[in-house]
């Protein structure tokens, strides 16, 4: 995985490897409003993943994830609150985002308790 400083220096460089679709997170799923797609969490992968913390305020977290989907030939970009401010979204979709894959590259205390 690269290392960047800033989640716009890392969404503009998901961009350029094709990560191309705008996603958003809801209660239980990942979308791309544009093409009225819908995935499930057994319908994407995380590709990568990249969590910034705000210069002013340490629990001011985001996660950037690089998604794909084979199912919807999709390829994008999920940013997303971290902590505290994170979306409400279903337990399966939690496991998705923040165990499974994640979890295998987090350390120490930022590994998600099971």
């Amino acid at each position: 995985m690269d290392n960047y400083e800033t989640l716009v220096d890392a969404t503009n460089d998901l961009y350029k490897k094709g990560y191309t679709a705008n996603l958003s997170l809801d209660e239980d799923s990942v979308n791309d409003k544009e093409r009225g797609i819908e995935m499930l969490p057994d319908e994407f992968e995380i590709d990568e993943f990249y969590r910034f913390e705000g210069p002013s305020n340490p629990s001011d977290m985001s996660i950037v994830y690089a998604i794909s989907s084979a199912k919807y030939d999709l390829k994008g970009v999920l940013v997303n609150a971290y902590g505290v401010y994170a979306d409400n979204a279903n337990a399966a979709l939690i496991a998705k985002l923040h165990h499974g894959q994640v979890s295998d590259h987090l350390h120490g205390e930022d590994r998600p308790k099971a």
